[in-house]
């Protein structure tokens, strides 16, 4: 399988884990902090750990805010859990914070009783199809580590939801834009389908 993913280095993403996942699936990439990079991608992944406000800052600061926003819609991007928070409007952790306005919608604290960070394997039940989970069945179990979540201004924009005590958008997309609130790199062969599945969209 061919393909030129640039996977961005922000100095908040587990880069390895991402690019050892895309190398095993035979498709080429390159972990880069540089925006001239996403503009010769194929396509583009935003990995992420750690806080909403620092992320974004850090994005900013190298230029790399303005690159993503300029190449959705050209090419498919995929946020994986920070990452896909990054890419809604606005986030609520630590302080108000602006996103990059790429899916409608807000970030905050996952309201459940059940204790919080959320780890561990859940369902997921697909409310829109997406070529994203081509050869998914419903209640597929992929692997997650988050407090926060997305919620989309539009329904049509939820990919996958899974449940934790209340209902947690699970995956989004819009108009080549994707997010994973799980890790599709720690979820075993159903993330590895995922990463295929994005590796082939733009051929």
């Amino acid at each position: 399988m061919k393909g030129n993913i640039a996977i961005i280095d922000y100095g908040a993403g587990n880069l390895k884990s991402v690019a050892n996942a895309l190398r095993y699936l035979g498709v080429d990439s390159a972990v880069t902090d540089d925006p001239a990079e996403l503009e010769r991608a194929e396509a583009v992944i935003l990995p992420g750990v750690g806080a909403f406000p620092k992320a974004a800052d850090k994005l900013r600061r190298r230029g790399l805010d303005q690159a993503l926003v300029a190449q959705a819609g050209r090419k498919p991007i995929l946020g994986i859990c920070l990452g896909m928070q990054l890419l809604f409007d606005r986030g609520e952790e630590v302080r108000d914070c602006e996103g990059l306005g790429l899916v409608s919608g807000h970030v905050s604290r996952i309201k459940t009783e059940l204790k919080l960070p959320h780890i561990g394997w859940n369902s997921l039940t697909f409310p829109n199809s997406s070529p994203l989970f081509k050869g998914l069945d419903e209640g597929t179990y992929v692997y997650f580590v988050h407090s926060y979540c997305g919620h989309a201004a539009r329904e049509e924009d939820v990919l996958a939801r899974t449940d934790y005590g209340v209902p947690v958008t699970a995956a989004v997309g819009r108009n080549g834009v994707f997010g994973c609130q799980f890790h599709p790199e720690k979820s075993g062969e159903a993330g590895l389908t995922i990463l295929r599945n994005f590796a082939e969209l733009n051929h």
